[in-house]
């Protein structure tokens, strides 16, 4: 068979079965030969799905299966040291479930440490009783986050890059927030702790 400039034949590797292309245009379709070829086929696809699958599943572990153990109120002061632009104050652990919108039943300790409103820094520590919830936590204190960047987008603009940096951690039964001056220390400080 004759192949001119226009009409070449090329290999399908997957396969090793002949087709023929016009330029990048492929004129036939190279389906397999046999049912034999096409069960091989149908088994690498699930193979490789199954391992993909596998792999995904492994890499949402986190640190939440880590053995931790932390005093929650020595841990937000080691933070609060991260933060230099504001002094902080600590807010009342009462205040606490209305500020974060956790379960207080849920909580079996919490301490947290919030600006007055010039800067958008705050440091909030919470233990769970069980640690299944410290998901939920986590995703309190990201709702918080984005309501403070909203907040702060209309009258100082500068701090949303720092909410934008914001540390959202868990650990056991832990769950941090926090907003400083200092992200490196403070995720040194979260590592010295196991998070």
């Amino acid at each position: 068979m004759k192949t001119s400039m226009f009409d070449r034949r090329s290999r399908c590797i997957p396969c090793q079965k002949y087709r023929y292309t016009t330029k990048t245009k492929i004129i036939a379709p190279v389906y397999p030969a046999s049912k034999g070829e096409y069960r091989n086929m149908k088994k690498w696809t699930m193979v490789l799905g199954m391992t993909a699958a596998a792999l995904s599943l492994t890499a949402c572990g986190g640190n939440k299966e880590k053995e931790v153990s932390v005093e929650v109120p020595k841990l937000a002061e080691e933070l609060l040291s991260t933060v230099t632009s504001d002094q902080l104050s600590e807010t009342a652990s009462d205040m606490l479930p209305s500020i974060y919108f956790y379960e207080a039943d849920d909580v079996a300790e919490a301490v947290a440490y919030a600006s007055s409103g010039a800067t958008a820094c705050e440091v909030a520590v919470i233990e769970s009783k069980d640690a299944g919830n410290t998901e939920e936590i986590e995703k309190l204190f990201q709702t918080r986050v984005d309501n403070q960047a909203a907040l702060y987008a209309s009258y100082n603009e500068a701090e949303v890059s720092r909410l934008d940096d914001a540390i959202i951690e868990s650990a056991g039964a832990y769950t941090v927030l926090c907003v400083c001056d200092d992200k490196d220390a403070a995720e040194k400080i979260l590592e010295g702790y196991g998070f």
